[in-house]
């Protein structure tokens, strides 16, 4: 899996958390130190998820070589698509909460990070550095956060939708394209 493809998948897996930041941010109560915690816990756990989710992975690949890029695929799909249907939730059904308080602070690094999960088990099946990917993640997880606060902060009312949306897109077309390799049609 090239650079580019990692940064890409980074980049849809980082939106459930761009998201919730442009969220939190648009709140305008926090100050820098949070906006630096909790964009750290979600990179952690964005970086941590698919370790964890590779070993299981690259457990099962030989069990699963003739249809590992279709397992890859449809997770990937299933994520991207459930990225989109989750973009389309009422926001009104969302109660206001403070990220400050630990225990929303772990549960929320922790439900974000579960298509980063579910991704590094589709990384145990097709043949990507685990190491780069981690890095990747985390980074630009980090860095989506921050961003996503910042522009929460300065707006008036931006929706996240259009994150979720670009993220759930691009996870679909990754998956896409490990199908369409593997069936060496590109």
């Amino acid at each position: 899996m090239s650079f580019l493809e990692l940064f890409l998948i980074a980049i849809g897996l980082s939106m459930d958390c761009f998201a919730v930041s442009l969220s939190f941010g648009a709140q305008k109560k926090l100050k820098r130190n949070d906006i630096l915690k909790f964009a750290f816990f979600f990179a952690l756990f964005q970086a941590v998820m698919p370790v964890i989710g590779w070993l299981a992975g690259s457990s099962l690949k030989y069990y699963m070589e003739k249809v590992d890029h279709w397992i890859a695929f449809g997770i990937l799909a299933f994520i991207g698509l459930r990225m989109i249907y989750e973009s389309f939730r009422d926001p009104d059904e969302k109660r206001e909460v403070d990220i400050r308080e630990w225990k929303i602070l772990l549960t929320l690094s922790l439900a974000t990070s579960i298509d980063a999960l579910m991704t590094g088990i589709s990384f145990g099946f097709v043949k990507v550095n685990i190491l780069l990917a981690v890095i990747t993640i985390g980074l630009v997880t980090f860095l989506n956060s921050i961003a996503g606060a910042w522009v929460g902060e300065r707006s008036i009312h931006i929706s996240p939708r259009w994150a979720e949306i670009t993220g759930g897109l691009v996870l679909i077309g990754i998956g896409t394209k490990i199908v369409l390799e593997h069936l060496s049609i590109i």
